[in-house]
């Protein structure tokens, strides 16, 4: 069953870029800190003769440690998340984007992979231990210009919440939230601190058990 929302792990510097400016940003893949992710998007580039390959990629998982931890690690981590058809959208209009869920293999697949996968299929390929991640990736792919990024514009009623870092002080939390709504304008977006990693509800169990 396909996900209604997508979550994109960042920083507080593209959340900014993205509420002041309306735009999505697709990025060179390239520096990826998985090395047989960001092959696969070379090999995938080196196969389609392409000048450029550009990739976003987003999670359909819930709220994780190893996504914070990955993807967002610090005091200026955020969660952004969109709704899926709004985010899909945004990329509709252009042939050149490709948006897809990632399939998850084994060591053990490589043979049959040798025979049913095409070369489109490379840039949605991951190694099975990822598969936790449930991710959702969007590939640019153009053979003849030459790009470092790429900007999609976004309409921000498509974001759902916004998230930000477990490991945020808390006396940033508040000016952080009023600085990402006037930056949204009229639009009312939901934002919070995570509290993955200290909940208080959660701690209260402690003393109840046993009482």
């Amino acid at each position: 069953m396909s996900a209604k929302s997508l979550r994109r792990y960042t920083n507080l510097a593209a959340t900014i870029h993205l509420l002041s400016h309306r735009k999505i940003t697709l990025l060179d893949p390239t520096n990826w800190d998985d090395r047989n992710d960001a092959f696969f998007l070379a090999e995938y580039k080196r196969q389609k003769k392409a000048n450029t390959v550009l990739a976003l990629c987003f999670a359909e998982a819930p709220e994780t440690y190893h996504h914070w931890r990955v993807f967002s690690h610090g005091c200026d981590g955020v969660c952004i998340e969109f709704d899926k058809k709004a985010l899909t959208d945004a990329f509709s209009g252009d042939g050149r984007v490709t948006a897809d869920f990632v399939s998850y293999k084994k060591l053990t697949d490589l043979n049959s992979l040798m025979s049913d996968v095409s070369v489109d299929h490379l840039p949605f390929l991951k190694r099975y231990p990822f598969k936790d991640e449930h991710e959702f990736r969007v590939v640019f792919t153009d053979e003849r210009a030459r790009d470092e990024l790429k900007q999609y514009e976004i309409a921000l009623e498509g974001i759902k919440r916004i998230t930000l870092s477990p490991w945020m002080p808390k006396p940033f939390i508040e000016p952080v939230k009023d600085t990402l709504r006037n930056l949204a304008g009229q639009e009312r977006i939901e934002i919070y601190r995570s509290t993955l990693i200290e909940n208080e509800k959660w701690k209260s169990l402690a003393s109840q058990i046993g009482s």
